[in-house]
């Protein structure tokens, strides 16, 4: 597996890939970079995060796969249609993906999610509209919903 670290506004972060896809994002890393980097989405995953993080991009267009339980996967897939400046609930995400009382479930797979920003669970709040859980701590969460402008009524 090929890794790329780089500054953001948030810290390092680490994106990695296998056989031409991005598999990981990793907020906070403490990670180093490889001396020779051999996957060109490393490259593509860098430039469009500095664009979001610099106001330029609200989607992204990256060649990734997700490595999860299929619950997992349909609650990752159920993020990636949370729009930019944008939120859902918990409760919100499970319902859509047919699970009503699966919130916490839902709530763990966000945890588990391999591809911070790029699949934006940091999107998903709790029902009382306020930044939740966050695998890379609250506060990151809320500087990404911060960056984003975010309505915490999700309209």
């Amino acid at each position: 597996m090929n890794k790329l670290v780089f500054d953001s506004p948030i810290g390092k972060i680490a994106v990695f890939a296998e056989n031409g896809f991005l598999v990981r994002v990793k907020l906070k890393s403490k990670e180093e970079s490889d001396g020779k980097i051999s996957e060109k989405i490393l490259f593509e995953a860098k430039k469009q995060l500095s664009e979001y993080f610099s106001g330029k991009r609200t989607e992204f267009d990256l060649k990734y796969r997700f490595n999860g339980t299929d619950f997992q996967n349909s609650v990752w897939r159920e993020l990636e249609k949370i729009p930019f400046g944008k939120t859902k609930t918990y409760g919100e995400i499970a319902a859509a993906i047919l699970k009503p009382r699966a919130s916490r479930a839902v709530g763990s797979a966000c945890n588990k999610n391999p591809l911070a920003i790029i699949v934006p669970c940091h999107r998903v709040i709790g029902k009382g509209g306020k930044p939740t859980g966050f695998a890379f701590g609250t506060e990151t969460k809320e500087r990404l919903l911060g960056h984003e402008a975010f309505d915490s009524k999700g309209e």
